[in-house]
């Protein structure tokens, strides 16, 4: 077995000559996560701006219902989606499961909590009489819905970084609804757990490598939009 520091120069070498079979598995984790992440942030947002602005019975439990799904792991998801899409599941039919599409399923509706319970926070974190003022005015509701996004729209970035964090780096609902195949549903955080277990270490530390740069930059962009967003208020 090499030692740290070989398997570290090793990895390395695999970003820096740009192996092409890890190249792949990064591109396929980002194709995957970004697609889940513009598909849930529509109706996070508008879920978030409802929990925010309208009061309706059952809201404080819905409010309740979406942080108690911040701390879900990302294995019961992958257990749901996995049941719906199996043969015996109801959308068996569809044949999607194993496919990159499952994959988005899942990681959508990881996301989705996540981008609500921040959305949600920053909506009432801003001036409540925007949204007022704007509907007093005789403003549209779309228009005035635009108006009140602007206002937070540090915040909302903040939650989309926030969630596209959590699904490019699960491990548990892409296994079990991806299947780990090579060259097709294979990303970073599976890839990781396998050539672990294999023993093929370099490959393991240089995704690993990508997963921490990929989670710095996300934190510093994070505490960028966070002081923005602070300073607009």
């Amino acid at each position: 077995m090499p030692s740290l520091a070989d398997a570290t120069v090793q990895a390395l070498s695999l970003l820096i000559l740009g192996d092409r079979d890890l190249w792949e598995i990064i591109g396929i984790s980002f194709r995957v996560s970004v697609t889940a992440i513009a598909i849930a942030i529509p109706p996070a947002l508008l879920t978030a701006f409802f929990l925010a602005h309208l009061e309706f019975p059952g809201r404080r439990v819905l409010i309740s219902l979406f942080n108690t799904l911040l701390s879900l792991p990302a294995v019961v998801i992958g257990l749901v989606v996995y049941l719906l899409l199996s043969r015996q599941g109801p959308l068996g039919d569809w044949r999607l499961l194993f496919t990159q599409t499952a994959m988005v399923v899942a990681q959508v509706l990881l996301a989705f909590p996540i981008l609500v319970a921040m959305s949600h926070a920053a909506f009432q974190a801003a001036d409540q009489r925007a949204w007022e003022t704007a509907r007093t005015l005789g403003i549209a509701s779309a228009r005035a819905f635009v108006m009140v996004v602007g206002e937070v729209r540090f915040g909302l970035l903040a939650a989309a970084l926030a969630g596209f964090g959590r699904i490019i780096a699960e491990v548990g609902a892409s296994m079990m609804v991806g299947g780990n195949i090579l060259h097709y549903t294979r990303n970073i955080p599976t890839a990781i757990a396998l050539e672990t277990s294999m023993g093929n270490f370099a490959q393991g530390i240089a995704l690993g490598i990508v997963l921490l740069v990929i989670a710095f930059a996300l934190n510093l962009s994070l505490q960028y939009f966070q002081g923005r967003g602070r300073l607009s208020l």
